[in-house]
């Protein structure tokens, strides 16, 4: 299921001996929401405007969210470019979390994909620097939620093939 708690609680109710699982589609597509929410807070502190064409974090914003192996090499050298610049240090470390989530849920081994996940979790959870606030949002739902999160490894069970369709 998603995220939203009403399906939680709705199926709780119905099926209590079902096993949650909030599938990689929703934790992905929620960690690349905070991504762009704070690629859009720096953009707005740096430049004082939201993004405009020739901007760096504007023109960077699809690559931000294309998974490490599937970059370019001309999107690997503007991301560097872009992470060169010590303004946008927040935009690295959220891209980074992004980056390790999804490759947590790609590992072929579903144990080690969970203590990665478990890993992701926990560091974001605690240990934050200030200022990260998408972060740490997204490490308290994570946190709320973790059972969920983690049920996928053991269960691999995912409504994410139907929701792409829809």
């Amino acid at each position: 299921m998603d995220g939203f708690g009403g399906y939680k609680t709705a199926a709780a109710e119905q099926l209590p001996e079902a096993t949650a699982v909030m599938d990689p589609f929703h934790v992905v597509a929620l960690a690349g929401v905070k991504l762009d929410l704070c690629r859009q807070r720096v953009q707005q502190q740096t430049c004082g405007h939201r993004g405009r064409a020739g901007d760096p974090l504007y023109r960077v914003r699809r690559a931000l969210r294309t998974r490490l192996p599937l970059l370019t090499v001309r999107q690997k050298a503007r991301l560097e470019a872009v992470f060169a610049d010590e303004n946008h240090i927040a935009v690295e470390v959220c891209w980074g979390f992004y980056q390790r989530l999804i490759a947590a849920y790609a590992h072929p081994d579903r144990r080690r994909g969970k203590s990665m996940m478990t890993t992701i979790i926990n560091r974001l959870r605690h240990g934050l620097p200030a200022g990260l606030d998408e972060l740490a949002q997204l490490g308290r739902t994570l946190h709320r939620r973790r059972h969920d999160v983690l049920a996928y490894f053991d269960h691999h069970a995912s409504n994410g093939p139907t929701e792409a369709i829809n």
